[in-house]
């Protein structure tokens, strides 16, 4: 038996299965809703909204497949007032398929993409006590050669129930000439 792998993404993986990733379709979004809803520590937004994320913003949202089925996602979009800037709204990954990279993965085949203008900053917002998102957008800032910066964003006073705030993170510039693929792990 081969040695187990260990990764930022979840628990250890020892499977060796192809992961595909694409730009998902509208049919893609109930099977993300499903995803989303599953893992127990997202805010889940409405099905339509994944439905809308796959129409619209197909080019800047990313799906993995595994074994044909839907094994992870991240949703994202361009702001309008700095086109070159990646607003990442969701990354989720099927807990039988965490801990083998496809976070990652998603992110750098979404940076990776011939966009225009292309992508030069990310941006997200994580709670304070997701660990796991703030290690996968630290190791993702690592790869990339850039700067990982903290502001305050969205206050628990913004939210009308009960959410705890979201800081911002701001990650960039991204160096076009850092890795263009997450090691094999």
């Amino acid at each position: 038996m081969p040695p187990e792998k260990k990764n930022s993404d979840g628990p250890d993986r020892t499977d060796s299965t192809e992961i595909l990733i694409s730009v998902p379709e509208m049919a893609d979004g109930a099977s993300m809703w499903r995803i989303a809803r599953d893992s127990g520590s997202l805010d889940l937004n409405s099905s339509y909204a994944y439905l809308l994320f796959c129409r619209d913003f197909s080019r800047t949202c990313r799906l993995a497949t595994v074994d044909g089925e839907s094994a992870g996602f991240v949703l994202g979009y361009r702001r309008p007032d700095r086109p070159d800037c990646l607003f990442v709204w969701q990354v989720a990954v099927d807990a039988n398929h965490r801990g083998a990279g496809i976070s990652s993965r998603l992110l750098d085949d979404l940076v990776t993409s011939e966009l225009e203008p292309p992508i030069r900053t990310v941006e997200t917002t994580i709670t304070d006590d997701n660990a796991a998102s703030q290690a996968l957008f630290a190791a993702f800032a690592r790869r990339w050669g850039a700067e990982l910066s903290t502001s305050t964003f969205i206050t628990a006073e913004h939210f009308p129930d009960g959410h705890d705030g979201e800081p911002l993170y701001e990650i960039g510039p991204l160096d076009p000439g850092a890795p263009r693929a997450v090691p094999a792990r």
